[in-house]
């Protein structure tokens, strides 16, 4: 045998032979790394601190060594630590602020200690500045769902990584008496899924791309394992949370794994009749982000895969409208949104245009599905909820929903929500407002609401948007990104209500990111005809803007639009779009 024909047997031998030895630990890994594959971790240094305990002078060392970039690695120079010491002057504590809300936890490296001990440390988390300089308990501080505040231990020239929550500040503080803490690194761990912005929001006012980019990066940090309300807290797959995430998924990311994972998992885990998260309207969601999902990627396999839970439920839904014409859906828990929870008649309005629009969808959906029957049925019990038309109660939640369904006439409607501009918006149906207010042909209304409310966050120092927000909370607030001044008001602390009280308000809320696909469908233009994106109008409406550009991802690849207002008014509109993909103006 030739000498290279022999070493190449040897070789692969060799390789075989290494790779069975590996231990069986290993191949476990392999085989059950999906979860794995679908974050990844990156190491980010603060960027500033924002407090420092009173005994600093005497009891803190070469704190801005903190801001450093580190390795991850301790060693034995003993050079370039930050020293922190507890004595009779109290215990050494500092405050860090990361710039930019983030999810994960915290890696900690130290020095030699002077006793080369562990040393006890409290860490606290916070999503604002108050928050992480509050006590359990202090102004609605919780470490529900997410461990935000606790003491652990650290070792002497050695690592820990401790926390998986949602934050932007930590504080450290010596826990022990006649303590010495020699610290190298503090770091956070930033974990998310790495996956490009395929879509994109371009104007001539910053304000606005800045909005659109916040609601983009809500979405992104709560695209966890499965797709979350919020990242400190509730941290789970709530169905109705993910409708307007889902149409910023479909606006900036495309098709990504996230969503029918979710869909999913609520699925298996509400066999019917049960309602998913134990809220009706939620399973109505369900049904309404099937008929979006598969308009946006013309996944029809996916689609057949839904069929006996979809049939079962709409056939379920159309049997829930009583012999008056109205929506009869008393076995679960009746919610629209949090702030519209104590208006009843506002409810129930709104839940009767929830089944009329989910029935629309759903016939639709039986429509692909070439089931005529179940379309009929649906199609029925839609005609006949229309014949009712309930009252709205004030409520611009409901006034919005009505409208959406076609029950009320739009103009009708964008006058009840208009009032008072956008107070009484909230963040999670103030999506739905925006899009009332398209259909009734306000789109300058609508951005006009869009820099007040959204726009309040951001001016409070938000970085992603929040849970619930009110306009009257806004006069002589603090920001979130500092020591709350003397004779103002804790922006996160002293507000909320119902699960959001205080500090256990959530400040990185998907369903907040309602502008973000409200502008890449109105005012960029954007929007679907055919399945799969096979057919795209432009629609532009740029209000006072003087320009809009982006781009949008459909599963063909990416289209790019500009659209200038001319001197006279008019609209010149560019655009480039990927084979498969038939643009229409």
């Amino acid at each position: 045998m030739k000498k290279s024909l022999v070493l190449g047997i040897l070789m692969c031998i060799a390789v075989s032979l290494t790779r069975a030895q590996l231990p069986p630990v290993f191949d476990a890994a392999r085989t059950q790394s999906a979860r794995s594959t679908e974050t990844v971790r990156k190491f980010l240094s603060p960027v500033a601190i924002t407090w420092q305990s009173e005994n600093a002078k005497t009891n803190i060392v070469n704190a801005q060594r903190l801001l450093k970039q580190g390795n991850g690695q301790a060693d034995l120079s003993g050079t370039d630590v930050c020293v922190m010491k507890s004595d009779a002057n109290g215990k050494a504590g500092l405050l860090f602020d990361f710039g930019k809300e983030l999810h994960g936890g915290l890696q900690l490296v130290t020095d030699r200690s002077k006793s080369n001990k562990p040393v006890k440390i409290r860490i606290r988390f916070g999503e604002s500045v108050s928050e992480a300089m509050s006590d359990i308990g202090a102004k609605g501080a919780t470490n529900d769902h997410a461990m935000r505040d606790f003491i652990v231990e650290l070792p002497w020239l050695g690592k820990l990584e401790i926390g998986n929550t949602g934050f932007r500040f930590v504080r450290i503080d010596l826990a022990d008496d006649n303590a010495q803490l020699a610290l190298k690194e503090v770091s956070t761990i930033f974990i998310f899924r790495d996956i490009p912005y395929l879509g994109s929001f371009n104007s001539s006012d910053p304000l606005l791309n800045e909005i659109w980019l916040t609601g983009a990066y809500t979405v992104h940090l709560n695209m966890q394992d499965y797709l979350w309300d919020g990242i400190k807290r509730d941290r789970l797959v709530w169905v109705g949370d993910m409708h307007p995430e889902v149409a910023t998924i479909s606006a900036v990311f495309g098709n990504n794994n996230v969503v029918p994972k979710s869909l999913d998992l609520s699925r298996d885990l509400t066999p019917l009749p049960q309602y998913m998260n134990g809220m009706i309207t939620y399973s109505m969601w369900w049904v309404i982000l099937h008929r979006d999902w598969y308009l946006h990627t013309g996944d029809l396999n996916y689609l057949k895969a839904q069929k006996d839970y979809l049939l079962k439920l709409l056939v379920h839904f159309a049997s829930k409208v009583d012999s008056n014409n109205k929506e009869n859906l008393h076995d679960g828990r009746r919610f629209l949104d949090w702030p519209s929870s104590a208006n009843k008649k506002g409810v129930d309005a709104g839940m009767h245009a929830m089944l009329s629009i989910t029935l629309e969808a759903g016939a639709e959906l039986c429509s692909v599905l070439n089931d005529p029957a179940t379309v009929k049925i649906c199609d029925d019990a839609v005609k006949r909820l229309k014949k009712h038309v309930p009252e709205t109660n004030a409520s611009k939640q409901a006034a919005a929903l009505l409208s959406l369904s076609g029950i009320i006439p739009a103009d009708q409607a964008n006058k009840e929500i208009s009032i008072d501009g956008a107070k009484n918006f909230s963040t999670f149906y103030g999506y739905y407002m925006l899009e009332a207010k398209a259909k009734a042909g306000d789109y300058q209304g609508a951005i006009d609401n869009i820099r007040e409310f959204w726009g309040a966050m951001l001016k409070l120092g938000a970085t992603t948007f929040w849970e619930d927000f009110n306009l009257n909370w806004v006069p002589g607030a603090s920001r979130i990104d500092e020591i709350v001044p003397e004779g103002k008001k804790d922006i996160h602390g002293d507000y909320g209500a119902y699960c959001y009280v205080g500090h256990r308000h959530s400040l990185s809320h998907g369903w907040a990111s309602g502008p973000t696909p409200w502008l890449t469908t109105h005012v960029l233009g954007v929007k679907v005809v055919e399945p799969g994106c096979k057919v795209i109008k432009l629609e532009p409406h740029l209000g006072d803007l003087k320009f809009v550009e982006g781009t949008f991802p459909t599963p063909y690849g990416i289209v790019k639009i500009k659209h200038t207002k001319l001197a006279n008014g008019q609209i010149k509109t560019d655009y480039a779009a990927p084979k498969g993909v038939k643009v229409i103006k």
